[in-house]
């Protein structure tokens, strides 16, 4: 059997850098993004929010030194000696940039808008401000798909001809307000991160085909489940089944990201999706050519999706903003076309909609 035991996951030395001040103490911030900092040694100096009292609680448990009262406090104090930590809605993006300093490193939670639209005004904003702007796809930088990307890198599966992530299970909906009403759920707002992974490590895909469909149990909410094809051409199938209402027990409920190639396979196990928010355990297992009989291995894993993956995108940020790379890998510039291809997925299926309703 060969030995992968190099193949694993290490929180990254970040070394010194500029503070993080965070704009939002919503859930996703309570839940992930200061859990990440923490736990990568990144300091937070200040947070703001509308809702003062969320801030507040935020500053306290997580000792952060300073909690504004306005937009306006924020930046005077701050100017571009930190980096930015926008967590608020998608379509509150664009209301929030226009306050910072130019020339600021910006972390703006996904999506990038709510539509391309909004994309497009988000990165027009970023280039007029000479913003050094990511956008938070945090999936690309979860262990276990760092740890998939060492194994594509040494060429361990040989040439990859398929790439497929399946879920079913309960999602608790209920648990995000502010999607109800909204025009667009499950692709924009949980399927997104997994477009942006398979283009993160495949490319652009030639088009992108996708149908969506409710549920007569949540009237309330646009799309729960999606299966969407992603294009790249007769020798790699690449595939994304969604249903977030498998209500019924946990004995069938699954989620993984399996990617097979010409030398060997790899499947992970998203067991935070499973039982969310608490989760369960999730599973590396690979296997390679080598072994006879034919035999699957588990690699250990430390840490998760939820928080690990947040160190990722903040250290890319500052990475960019220490001078060590050009540009963070999920820079706007780049996670435009994982917008891009989020709209052409609901363009595609809403003309295949007007079809059916002239026939």
């Amino acid at each position: 059997m060969k030995d992968l035991s190099h193949i694993r996951f290490e929180i990254p030395d970040i070394g010194d850098t500029s503070p993080v001040v965070s704009i939002g103490a919503g859930g996703i911030v309570e839940g992930a993004h200061l859990p990440a900092y923490r736990m990568a040694g990144i300091p937070v100096a200040g947070i703001f929010d509308i809702n003062q009292e969320k801030a507040e609680k935020l500053a306290t448990a997580f000792h952060i030194p300073k909690v504004y009262s306005t937009m306006q406090e924020l930046t005077s104090e701050n100017t571009t000696n930190c980096i930015y930590d926008v967590a608020v809605p998608g379509s509150k993006i664009i209301d929030v940039l226009p306050l910072l300093p130019d020339n600021s490193y910006v972390l703006i939670q996904k999506p990038m808008g709510e539509d391309e639209g909004q994309a497009n005004a988000i990165l027009d904003l970023c280039r007029s401000k000479q913003l050094v702007a990511g956008i938070n796809f945090q999936m690309r930088y979860a262990p276990y798909i760092l740890m998939l990307k060492q194994m594509l890198a040494e060429k361990l599966l040989g040439e990859i001809c398929d790439l497929e992530i399946y879920v079913n299970v309960y999602t608790p909906w209920h648990m995000w307000d502010f999607l109800k009403g909204a025009a667009r759920v499950e692709i924009l707002y949980h399927s997104i991160h997994y477009i942006d992974l398979i283009r993160n490590v495949l490319g652009e895909p030639r088009s992108i085909y996708a149908r969506s469909t409710r549920h007569p149990k949540m009237p309330h909410l646009a799309e729960v489940k999606s299966n969407i094809i992603m294009d790249y051409g007769d020798m790699l199938r690449v595939n994304i089944s969604t249903n977030h209402i498998h209500e019924f027990g946990s004995h069938n409920q699954d989620a993984f990201v399996k990617v097979e190639g010409t030398k060997g396979a790899v499947k992970i196990k998203l067991g935070l999706l499973m039982n969310y928010p608490d989760g369960i355990p999730d599973v590396f297992e690979y296997v390679l050519p080598d072994d006879d009989p034919v035999e699957w291995h588990q690699l250990p894993l430390q840490g998760s999706w939820f928080p690990h993956g947040f160190i990722g995108t903040m250290y890319e940020m500052i990475k960019a903003k220490q001078g060590v790379i050009p540009h963070p890998d999920n820079s706007v510039e780049d996670c435009i076309n994982t917008m891009r291809l989020v709209e052409q997925a609901y363009q595609q299926q809403n003309s295949v909609k007007m079809l059916d309703e002239d026939v």
